[in-house]
């Protein structure tokens, strides 16, 4: 990816990744818009980064999707990259009951949100001369967490989804990339001083370092290892990984 002269559109650019990501292509000079769903937050991010722009966007909301998309064809019509980044991580039991309403928003923005959304640009981005579409998954699609059962199996739906439009659009000019981060230190679940959570300055140089790349996946170096399909040792990892959280549970909070 030519990480210059560019016009990105990021869901969820509030916090966390999403708003990292964003500051780190605005400073290289590109024409940069973020979404999200409380404009206090939009004013903010924006405000302390001058020239960003910012939409309000309900990515749980298939009128509000194919709303906002209109608008960006139209105040942006150089519009050649979407960064689909928005995400929640509800705490659920796979053993137990689950809230119906918890899980629908999960499905909602993390799986049919970017779906709708790329649904959306992704005539606009073929007339484009050069475009892309970043989905931004999880190392969870490859080692599940079972505290957070649903999210993981809907970033494995991601992941296999982009493989799949990676095929689609072989023979246009759009390039899709992956984004598969390990536990970075953000507010997704809690922001901390967990030594198992990568920090987020050190995730966005590796990410925009492997961005600039023809890599499929954006990969940093933690998530390589795990990234590796395990195949008929898949059962021992995953139980083995969440044993280890069981004994050293993720602070909520």
């Amino acid at each position: 990816m030519k990480l210059t002269d560019n016009t990105i559109f990021i869901t969820g650019g509030t916090s966390g990744i999403g708003r990292a990501l964003a500051e780190a292509f605005h400073k290289l000079g590109n024409r940069v818009i973020i979404s999200g769903r409380r404009k206090a937050l939009l004013e903010e991010a924006t405000a302390a980064n001058p020239g960003m722009r910012w939409v309000e966007l309900d990515i749980t909301d298939p009128d509000n999707i194919r709303s906002v998309a209109a608008h960006l064809i139209r105040e942006y019509p150089g519009l050649n990259v979407l960064v689909n980044n928005a995400g929640i991580m509800p705490f659920d039991d796979p053993a137990g009951a689950i809230d119906e309403d918890t899980m629908l928003a999960s499905v909602n923005t993390n799986l049919l949100g970017p779906i709708r959304m790329t649904a959306a640009l992704v005539e606009h981005l073929k007339k484009q001369p050069r475009a892309h579409i970043i989905n931004n998954t999880s190392v969870l699609a490859y080692l599940p967490l079972a505290t957070n059962a649903v999210y993981s199996a809907l970033k494995a739906g991601l992941h296999s989804y982009t493989l799949s439009q990676r095929f689609a659009l072989r023979h246009t000019n759009i390039q899709v990339q992956e984004i598969a981060p390990p536990w970075v230190n953000t507010d997704l679940i809690y922001k901390g001083d967990d030594p198992r959570a990568m920090p987020l300055d050190a995730f966005i140089e590796q990410t925009m370092a492997a961005l600039a790349t023809d890599a499929e996946e954006v990969l940093v170096e933690s998530v390589r290892p795990l990234r590796d399909n395990p195949g008929a040792g898949e059962h021992a990892l995953v139980m083995g990984f969440n044993e280890s959280i069981v004994a050293n549970p993720i602070p909520v909070g």
